[in-house]
């Protein structure tokens, strides 16, 4: 946990913040352009992260996505949450279309297989992201949808 760690919960848990998430990423993909990969907002915050790459599951090209991550075990989970906002965010979907992705945490890209949790396994590792980012909470009453959890393995 960093120094601006209780200041990004406090943004992070604002009502309207999925309105604001094209400038958010804009200015993450940004800083990450400007550090070379090195810095994003998320690191700033002080908040484990990850970027998550995965081809378009129309176009085929690589699309990047930074991303909150909760690592446990030696894997990470990751949610589909976008702020609790109504729609999937794109990646998701783009994740459900392939096999494999890649993630780059701290400038080292991992080649990493993953899966969609569901169920109790789902719940139990929810409790685990919510002692992470206590906002997961929020976002999920603020969405009817269901937020998926997807774990991530080195492959």
């Amino acid at each position: 946990m960093g120094l601006l760690t209780p200041l990004a919960v406090r943004i992070g848990a604002l009502s309207w913040m999925p309105k604001l998430l094209p400038q958010v990423v804009t200015v993450d993909t940004t800083l990450q352009r400007v550090t070379k990969g090195r810095v994003s907002l998320l690191d700033v915050a002080g908040l484990p992260n990850l970027t998550l790459t995965v081809p378009g599951r129309k176009s085929g090209i690589p699309r990047s996505t930074p991303l909150l991550c909760v690592p446990h075990d030696g894997k990470w989970l990751i949610a589909g949450s976008y702020f609790g906002g109504p729609k999937m965010p794109l990646w998701v979907g783009n994740l459900r279309a392939t096999e494999t992705a890649e993630i780059t945490i701290g400038g080292r890209t991992t080649t990493v297989r993953w899966r969609e949790l569901e169920g109790a396994e789902r719940a139990r590792m929810w409790q685990v992201m919510l002692r992470a980012w206590p906002n997961y909470a929020k976002y999920e009453a603020r969405t009817d949808r269901l937020i998926p959890v997807f774990l991530l393995e080195r492959a």
